[in-house]
């Protein structure tokens, strides 16, 4: 082509409008197979998951070796999940698990169980956790693990079980659930 530009003296210019195209087609592919999204203002929180924690709950202490406490918490607060699972080890055991959204929209997860507080918490934080401090909620005594990061954990030992408290819930919110555990009975086995 004799009009074609030497390619030394091809631009930027020449660049972006060579891209657009290429652009405008991937976007095109993208929007047909409905895999990317608008959302200008951040995403919408959409309804809370509905979980029967109570039955859940009630199962679990029918099932499981160790007390269960059913925490009366307050209303606002929504239960949203819940699973059962198993610490490997001599010193693990079931696990008894539920979630709550509370009133300020955050999560904060309720974990029962018979193992001890040095299995427990790498079975649900994942990683190695050192206690940082303690706190008094609901009459118990809490070993706080807590480092900048990752949420906090609370665990206490109420005698046959053992309570661990986690999620993305300020102090207040952590006291508000230690205190409502260790103030429920264990339900009837």
């Amino acid at each position: 082509m004799a009009n074609d530009k030497p390619r030394i003296l091809h631009n930027g210019r020449d660049l972006t409008l060579s891209l657009i195209p290429l652009v405008a087609i991937c976007v095109l592919f993208a929007a047909v197979a409905s895999q990317c999204s608008f959302a200008p203002f951040g995403p919408k929180a959409g309804p809370v998951p509905y979980f029967d924690v109570d039955a859940a709950l009630r199962s679990d202490a029918a099932s499981l070796d160790f007390p269960i406490r059913d925490p009366e918490l307050p209303t606002q607060w929504r239960s949203n999940s819940g699973s059962r699972g198993e610490v490997a080890g001599d010193q693990g055991g079931e696990v008894s698990t539920v979630g709550f959204i509370t009133t300020g929209g955050r999560y904060l997860q309720l974990t029962q169980s018979e193992a001890t507080e040095a299995t427990l918490v790498p079975f649900v934080a994942g990683d190695d956790r050192y206690a940082t401090g303690t706190e008094q909620a609901g009459g118990a005594t809490w070993v706080v693990y807590a480092e900048d990061g990752s949420e906090p954990i609370w665990v206490a030992d109420l005698g046959d079980a053992r309570v661990l408290l986690t999620g993305s819930g300020n102090h207040d919110e952590f006291v508000v659930l230690a205190d409502a555990t260790v103030r429920a009975a264990p339900l009837p086995a």
